[in-house]
């Protein structure tokens, strides 16, 4: 069962670091195309700009890119990266557009204000882990009501809705991968006597960050 993790959003930051001006933005990218639409826009949008670093991966064909744009080798581009590549995270693109404010910062300054933007704009934006989900619809009694949302928010499945009726219906998503196990605590815990019906299967994201 495939999943990964993706920005759950757009996401924006902006700080000044010794009088320069740096802006980092955050998109969730399918594609290569996405990717670079993006960076063509930023390029567009901030033409006085001294620089929009940029950097992207996509799941499909494993594609990953960078750029420093003028930046020191090493300085820019591949921070911008390594903030996504080591908390996981695809089908991203970011690009840092910085403004010089006429101090120089230096390999280590210039490494840590770009990976400041990329990480706080990949913050604004939150993330989303995307996987095959299984959407449950629950019966159960009252008097199980709350063990039933205690185990839900154990799997990390949010209630979509709930019926009070002669019984409880209560709908959720559960992931694939774990739903057998779900499944069985259900059945453990309620006494055999809650009723699951799958209603259908759905791949889609669910904010986890």
């Amino acid at each position: 069962m495939t999943t990964y993790l993706t920005p759950a959003r757009y996401g924006e930051a902006e700080f000044v670091e010794k009088r320069s001006r740096f802006i980092g933005r955050v998109w969730r990218t399918d594609t290569e195309a996405e990717a670079l639409e993006k960076i063509r826009e930023m390029r567009e949008r901030h033409r006085d700009a001294t620089h929009n670093v940029y950097a992207y991966i996509i799941r499909e064909n494993n594609i990953t890119r960078y750029s420093d744009d003028g930046e020191p080798s090493g300085t820019s581009g591949m921070p911008v990266l390594n903030v996504f590549a080591t908390e996981g995270i695809t089908n991203v693109c970011c690009v840092v557009t910085r403004y010089f404010g006429g101090t120089l910062l230096g390999t280590g300054g210039l490494v840590h204000a770009y990976s400041k933007a990329a990480k706080e704009a990949l913050d604004a934006a939150g993330v989303s882990l995307m996987a095959l989900w299984s959407l449950l619809r629950i019966s159960i009694s009252y008097s199980f009501y709350d063990r039933a949302v205690r185990l839900l928010d154990e799997f990390e499945a949010s209630v979509l809705s709930s019926d009070f009726g002669e019984n409880v219906s209560l709908q959720a998503p559960v992931r694939k991968d774990i739903e057998e196990t779900f499944l069985e605590r259900m059945t453990e815990y309620s006494a055999g006597k809650a009723i699951v019906e799958k209603t259908e299967e759905r791949f889609c994201g669910v904010r986890v960050g």
